[in-house]
């Protein structure tokens, strides 16, 4: 079954509700196709691409959203530790009194916080794990990986996006880019 199955519900609903603004209509209309996607068996692999400040993350968080309340993990790959930590804080804020676990990981951490967080991951104690080429990493296990969302995937290898999503079974994939290049379209 597809992740969306519980994302028509009312508690689905409650993370649109939080904005202090609407959405676009092309932000609906990605909505939309994303969720309709994870609805399907077969594995999404979708690309949104949009100008830097246009949405994107947003987008991308009702996906996220409805990967964990099917019960199963997401990871958020970006290309340097800047951007995590910035994209955690935006998935922080947007998640902000929903339940919703998120945590990042980079490899300036220190020891102990990258073994806590590993820990959490493999226990189910995280929804969701932002990060860098640390999330490639072999010791890297997470509980029930069910997506993967990829900002400028383009700078990621294929073998590096391949060995994330072999860390889950049928995990759906979602690109998010500003430039578009010839090759990822």
């Amino acid at each position: 079954q597809g992740h969306a199955k519980h994302f028509e519900t009312e508690r689905g609903m409650e993370l649109k509700r939080t904005f202090s603004f609407s959405l676009t209509q092309d932000q609906e209309t990605a909505i939309e196709d994303i969720l309709q996607d994870l609805k399907k068996e077969k594995v999404m692999y979708r690309m949104v691409q949009g100008d830097v400040g246009c949405g994107k993350t947003m987008v991308a968080a009702f996906g996220l959203y409805a990967c964990v309340l099917s019960h199963q993990q997401a990871a958020f790959m970006a290309p340097t530790e800047i951007l995590a930590k910035q994209h955690y804080r935006n998935l922080c804020g947007i998640f902000q009194n929903m339940g919703v676990r998120v945590e990042v990981l980079y490899s300036s951490l220190k020891a102990y916080e990258k073994r806590d967080i590993l820990r959490r991951l493999k226990g189910g104690d995280i929804d969701i794990l932002v990060g860098t080429h640390a999330l490639f990493q072999e010791q890297v296990t997470f509980h029930d990986l069910g997506m993967v969302v990829a900002d400028e995937q383009h700078r990621f290898g294929v073998e590096q996006r391949r060995k994330l999503i072999e860390k889950g079974d049928k995990v759906d994939f979602l690109l998010m880019s500003a430039t578009p290049i010839p090759r990822t379209l």
